[in-house]
């Protein structure tokens, strides 16, 4: 009787040493509690690739193996050049956020440019610097608005609107239309409307007393009573204007033949007891301000930062001693403010995985310099990870051994996949001896 050779399973390799002998093989080492039976094969193309990678993960998240056993974080995808390394990133994104700014002055402004720098001392109220109004050195933005929106301050008086301090709004406009001549920054007191007989209407002054009271707040030399507002002529007076309750007179038969905005600064008075207001249009400055004139109203401003403008050319001797306490507080917390910014940043962008912890990863560098693995070496290296799993002890490996690199430097081993074998009972011994 003659004794055939065992058969072996179809698809096992005739010269497995592992499977003659009936012990378990290396890559048959895994719990199956662990590892399940029905886990995904290895040879898909993308997990494959995943597991091949130094260092990767494949699959699991948190901390993965180190080539010396300790625990590492997982590396990502090597980055080459990074936008934030150049030297002219920080350059442009300070460009970038000044033009966003500028063009977000302009949509809110509908002026170019939005911002004017305010080069005297008209508006202020003193000599000192108090922060919410008008100061030299400021930084004002000139909204473009309907001339007919305009309040003046004898509107405001009645209404309670103020701005910068006083009823009324602030004009920006052009001296007598002359686009060359810088424009000028002043409060718009009344508004006179010239009639086609030589005479004027003062609408704006018909809800307020006059000087039949005892507390008038104006006065026409053309009326028996100094009251009206229709068809005058003759001298205009206001009475209690501004934050000194100055004395304002306009002459209308010399105000021209324009109907027009009567504008003063805050600042423009001469003190005495009552003080008295120099309007624009008696002092030379300008004739009554047209709406055609008007660059815009003042809405909203930038203190202090003008300064420097005048500094270049020269006219830092009308900046008030105190504006230049606060830009000199307001730049060193911007300094401030922007090194924090950058370093929340830099710390937020900063990847914990550049520094490679082993000695080896501190020879080389960041590994995110670390060029890709080519497809040869690929294959070469995936051709070494088998022969070194052959070659491993038959002794059953645990897991965790497994993991910390154990036939495949530098990262999780692939993925062992059973491959079935055929049990052979004794009555099928019996029937092959046969």
């Amino acid at each position: 009787m003659s004794a055939r050779p065992h058969r072996r399973p179809r698809g096992a390799e005739a010269d497995d040493p592992e499977e003659e002998s009936g012990e378990p093989s290396a890559t048959e080492a895994i719990d199956p509690e662990e590892e399940p039976r029905g886990a995904p094969s290895s040879s898909h193309p993308r997990r494959s690739a995943a597991a091949r990678r130094p260092g990767s993960t494949h699959g699991r998240k948190g901390r993965d193996s180190h080539p010396t056993g300790g625990p590492r974080r997982r590396e990502k995808r090597p980055v080459y050049w990074r936008a934030r390394d150049s030297l002219w990133f920080e350059p442009l994104v300070a460009l970038a956020i000044v033009i966003v700014l500028l063009v977000g002055l302009w949509a809110y402004t509908q002026n170019w440019p939005p911002v004017y720098v305010v080069e005297s001392q008209s508006m202020q109220h003193g000599l000192t610097d108090q922060v919410g109004l008008i100061n030299t050195g400021d930084l004002v933005l000139a909204q473009k608005v309907d001339p007919s929106t305009v309040v003046p301050y004898m509107v405001g008086l009645q209404t309670g609107y103020s701005t910068y301090g006083e009823y009324g709004d602030v004009l920006l406009y052009h001296p007598n239309g002359d686009d060359a001549v810088t424009p000028v920054i002043h409060r718009a007191i009344v508004y006179l409307q010239y009639n086609p007989g030589g005479t004027w209407s003062v609408p704006d002054l018909a809800p307020l007393a006059c000087s039949a009271v005892a507390h008038p707040y104006y006065s026409v030399s053309s009326t028996v009573s100094g009251c009206g507002t229709n068809d005058l002529t003759g001298t205009l007076t206001l009475f209690g204007i501004g934050w000194q309750l100055v004395t304002v007179t306009i002459p209308l038969n010399s105000m021209g033949t324009a109907s027009g905005f009567v504008t003063m600064g805050d600042n423009n008075f001469i003190p005495g007891d009552p003080g008295t207001g120099e309007p624009d249009q008696t002092f030379g400055i300008s004739a009554l301000v047209q709406p055609g004139w008007i660059l815009g109203v003042a809405r909203g401003m930038i203190p202090w930062f003008g300064a420097m403008k005048l500094l270049l050319e020269g006219d830092a001797s009308m900046v008030p001693s105190q504006s230049w306490t606060y830009l000199g507080s307001s730049v060193a917390l911007v300094v401030l403010a922007g090194l924090g910014i950058h370093l929340l940043w830099k710390r937020r962008t900063t990847d914990p995985d550049d520094e490679d912890p082993s000695e080896e990863g501190r020879a080389e560098g960041p590994r995110g310099a670390r060029p890709w693995i080519g497809p040869g070496e690929d294959e070469e290296e995936e051709g070494d990870t088998d022969r070194t799993r052959h070659a491993t002890s038959r002794r059953r490996i645990p897991r965790k051994e497994l993991l910390r690199g154990h036939g495949r430097p530098g990262g999780r081993p692939r993925p062992a996949v059973r491959r079935p074998t055929k049990h052979v009972t004794e009555e099928e011994t019996d029937e092959d001896s046969v």
